[in-house]
């Protein structure tokens, strides 16, 4: 094994190793998800020579005469996490999206540009910059409701509808690869797999499906849950896919052999949102029950039941580094959990409607909330007091998102128009 090259990942942070084995390219990454910045001394975590250490217990490639380069990326991780951000989103384009309410929103992985899904049968990709539609998606015969870049690459859109098919589309072009057809109800939640080579669908018929990305054949049916799929997701390396359904209950699957490895019993209503953290190591899952649940994703046992809210949790996330959890409810409010001692960091309360959508910042310093209450809010995680409310539309807000810098926000509601703040 050869060592080639060394990148920076700011969020969450880490070091990528691009080396040679065998004739091949390969690439790994070295996690240090508790890095603490440099002022912060409460934590060896923050010392650089302490750090290196850790990382040269653990990985070989990292030889004497590397140690420097490593040092200076670890310090510029540090730099980075100790950056204060006190910033101020300012409303920079109202965009008339669709002639129909919108569905849901996404970004790519750089930001410079997201895409819209709406009632109106069509997806819309938009320039960030400067608030150009860059394409129109159409194809679809109802409601396109599930939307996703196949992040980090950010070249390929799936499209996921009420007409039961699921669409892969080019990015760049707008051209349609493939329709994957097979689910026999309206197509709700989809998820390119990290390495994009697969996609996830999952349907109203109470089945998930993978489709190939290269041939458009499916994969595999996983069969098992009695009742609508309502949310997926893969974890960081793609072996496992994790299925919330109206049935109470959540399963985790093994990709390649497309089997069911657990069965997460212990909600007492539907599953609203389910979520791997970084690592892998954690699931997170929302109910109408008004609790999440935190379970250990390689045994399956639930390690917590995170409760306090007084109506259905609608979503829930964990940050990039797998450490906080934030939840969001229809009693109009929303939390912010510790991932490993379950206890409640803060309550975020302001909203005079239902939160149905939440997330952090990449910094893990902010959560911002979309509410039926027309306005979405930022929040501080630290005091969990309102940084700033988001006004302006004219109906419900029920889509948000950060993108990769934390220096962006875009925001969908039924007013059909999507905003962009930064």
């Amino acid at each position: 094994m050869r060592l080639k090259r060394l990148h920076i990942r700011y969020y969450p942070p880490g070091i990528i190793l691009d080396y040679e084995k065998g004739g091949q390219q390969r690439t790994k990454s070295i996690d240090l998800l508790d890095l603490t910045p440099g002022w912060c001394c409460s934590s060896y975590r923050c010392d650089v020579n302490e750090v290196l250490l850790e990382i040269k217990t653990i990985e070989p490639l990292i030889t004497a005469s590397r140690e420097e380069q490593v040092k200076i990326l670890i310090k510029r991780l540090q730099d980075k996490l100790s950056q204060l951000d006190d910033r101020k989103f300012y409303l920079f384009k109202v965009l008339q999206a669709h002639i129909l309410p919108l569905t849901n929103v996404a970004f790519n992985k750089s930001g410079s540009s997201f895409i819209t899904g709406s009632y109106d049968r069509t997806c819309k990709i938009w320039d960030t910059a400067s608030g150009a539609e860059l394409q129109t998606l159409e194809g679809h015969r109802n409601v396109v409701y599930a939307i996703a870049f196949n992040n980090p690459y950010g070249d390929k859109i799936a499209t996921g509808s009420f007409d039961k098919t699921c669409r892969l589309w080019s990015a760049e072009t707008g051209q349609c690869f493939y329709t994957f057809r097979g689910h026999t109800a309206e197509i709700v939640c989809v998820a390119f797999n990290p390495q994009s080579t697969l996609v996830a669908t999952g349907s109203m018929d109470t089945t998930a499906k993978l489709w190939d990305v290269e041939s458009g054949e499916e994969v595999s049916t996983l069969t098992g849950h009695s009742a609508e799929i309502i949310s997926l997701s893969f974890n960081t390396v793609g072996s496992r896919l994790v299925t919330g359904s109206f049935d109470h209950t959540v399963s985790v699957w093994d990709v390649p052999s497309g089997r069911r490895v657990h069965t997460l019993i212990g909600h007492r209503g539907e599953i609203s949102s389910v979520n791997f953290n970084w690592d892998s190591s954690l699931i997170v899952t929302a109910s109408m029950d008004k609790t999440c649940k935190v379970w250990d994703a390689e045994g399956g046992q639930c390690l917590a039941t995170l409760a306090g809210h007084d109506d259905e949790v609608l979503d829930v996330c964990f940050n990039y580094t797998g450490q906080l959890i934030a939840t969001a409810s229809a009693d109009g409010t929303s939390r912010v959990y510790n991932a490993q001692t379950h206890q409640c960091v803060c309550k975020l309360e302001g909203h005079e409607g239902e939160i149905s959508k939440v997330c952090f910042n990449p910094q893990g310093t902010c959560v911002l909330t979309a509410s039926s209450d027309k306005t979405a809010r930022v929040w501080s995680v630290s005091s969990g007091s309102c940084l700033q409310v988001l006004e302006g539309h004219t109906d419900e807000i029920f889509s948000c998102a950060f993108n990769y810098e934390g220096d962006t926000i875009i925001t969908g509601s039924k007013d059909n128009t999507c905003r962009i703040w930064r």
